[in-house]
């Protein structure tokens, strides 16, 4: 026999779903109501603050009177004294301490006659002579000086040989004064190695005497330095 009902006429195929349905929404409206909460409405004066008086407000004009300054004291009455002419007044006698143009002149020259000082080789004015420069024009002795220099050091020139083993080369900076005799003396050095610093200070050594150099006509000691380039080839 065929039931008469059909399957989409029966009205408890979703009733589980939609208990659950509708008992989620109790449990969220319950939990609201528990949550609910309420607050007293109360009035609060916060006040109003007016400041359009206070700008009509005057302030009084008030006068200052200046009270004249008191008179200056009347001056003091000078006391003269008088001194009888028979007294006898000791006179003291100041000798002067100041000294002559020519005590000055004296000092000065015997000042500067002792004074030992060094004048750069830039600014001397008469520079030192190197031997066969006292034929050229004082104009250019100072650069016959440095040719002869060149031409020395090339002259004497000598590579050590332990430096060329090792491989070394650089700049040695030598300097040297000349004395008032014309000799050369205070050779010092400085660069990469010593060996290098011991045969520049060689080739210097073996500079001639020289015309020393002047300053107001007098002789005085002139230091000079010059670079010696080692390099290997």
């Amino acid at each position: 026999m065929e039931s008469k009902k059909s399957p989409k006429a029966d009205l408890t195929k979703n009733s589980k779903f939609y208990f659950a349905i509708g008992l989620c929404l109790v449990i969220f409206l319950s939990w609201r109501l528990v949550e609910w909460k309420t607050y007293e409405k109360s009035a609060i004066d916060i006040g109003v603050l007016d400041v359009s008086d206070d700008d009509d407000d005057e302030v009084p004009l008030t006068e200052q009177l200046k009270t004249p300054p008191p008179p200056p004291p009347p001056p003091a009455p000078e006391i003269i004294q008088v001194v009888e002419d028979e007294e006898e007044v000791e006179e003291t006698v100041i000798e002067s301490t100041e000294t002559t143009q020519e005590e000055v002149i004296e000092d000065v020259e015997v000042l500067e006659e002792d004074l030992d000082v060094d004048v750069p080789f830039a600014i001397i004015e008469d520079v030192p002579l190197f031997p066969g420069c006292d034929i050229v024009k004082k104009s250019e002795r100072r650069k016959c000086f440095q040719d002869k220099i060149q031409r020395h050091i090339a002259k004497n020139f000598r590579y050590p040989e332990i430096a060329q083993e090792m491989g070394i080369q650089g700049r040695v900076y030598v300097q040297f004064v000349i004395a008032k005799d014309g000799s050369i003396t205070g050779i010092q050095t400085r660069g990469p190695d010593k060996n290098l610093e011991k045969e520049a200070k060689r080739i210097i050594s073996k500079l001639p005497n020289m015309t020393p150099g002047k300053q107001r006509g007098r002789p005085v000691r002139v230091p000079f330095s010059i670079p010696i380039n080692f390099r290997l080839q």
